[in-house]
C-alpha cells in the first residue's frame, strides 16, 4: 500500500480580521483569489474539499471551477468553536481566560466552546477518509489540528506554527490503522 499525499490549503482572509472566527460565519474577503491559484498551481490536485463555511466554501468553489476538479463540502474541516468567544477580538476576552486556554484547551476550552481533543477527534474522522491528491481548503485551527493528529506533536507544537492565510500544507499520509504522516512541504509566503 502506498502513502497518500494530501495538501491543506488555508483560506484567505475574511472580511473581519483579528477575530476568533470558529463557526462564524463570516465570509471571505475575495471569493475568487488569483493568490490561492498560484498557490496550488504545481500541487497535483484530484479534488477539492472544504469546509462548510463561507469563507472556505466560497474560495474552494472558485479554485475548482478555474482547476476544473470535484469540490465536496465537509463539516468536519470547520474551525474550532470559539463557543462565547466567537467573533470577539483576543482583547475583548478575560486575559486569565484567554491564557488557560491557550495553555490547555481541553481543561480549558471557550465557554459553550470546543476542546482540542474534540477538534482533533474531528479532524482524525475526515483525515481517515481523504484520498490522495486531494486539496483541502480550511481554517489555521484544522490544518495544525490534523498535524498533531498525524504527527503527534502537541497543540503548543501545532500552534507555534505560522501559518498566514493562504498557507500551503502537504502532508504524506502513511497506510495502515492508525494515522501516521509527515510534513512535505509548507509554503507561507504569498507566491509572486
Amino acid at each position: 500500500m502506498t502513502p497518500r499525499v494530501i495538501h491543506m490549503l488555508r483560506h484567505g482572509p475574511p472580511l473581519r480580521t483579528g477575530l476568533l472566527l470558529g463557526h462564524l460565519d463570516e465570509p471571505p474577503r475575495v471569493a475568487d483569489c488569483p493568490v490561492m491559484l498560484r498557490r496550488v498551481r504545481t500541487v497535483p490536485i484530484g479534488r477539492i474539499v472544504s469546509s462548510d463555511l463561507l469563507r472556505t466554501s466560497a474560495q474552494a468553489a472558485s479554485l475548482a471551477r478555474r482547476l476544473s476538479v470535484p469540490l465536496h463540502h465537509d463539516p468536519r474541516w470547520r474551525e474550532l468553536d470559539f463557543g462565547d468567544w466567537e467573533g470577539l477580538s483576543p482583547d475583548d476576552i478575560d486575559n486569565g481566560a484567554l491564557s488557560r486556554f491557550w495553555d490547555d484547551p481541553d481543561a480549558s476550552p471557550p465557554p459553550r466552546g470546543e476542546r482540542w481533543f474534540d477538534l482533533c477527534r474531528r479532524v482524525r474522522s475526515a483525515l481517515a477518509e481523504v484520498a490522495d491528491g486531494t486539496l483541502l481548503i480550511t481554517h489555521a485551527g484544522t490544518v495544525r489540528a490534523a498535524l498533531s493528529v498525524l504527527t503527534g506533536i502537541d497543540h503548543r507544537g501545532v500552534w507555534a506554527l505560522d501559518l498566514p492565510y493562504r498557507a500551503l500544507v502537504s502532508v504524506r499520509i502513511w497506510p495502515g490503522e492508525a494515522l501516521s504522516g509527515q510534513i512535505i512541504r509548507l509554503e507561507t509566503a504569498d507566491p509572486a
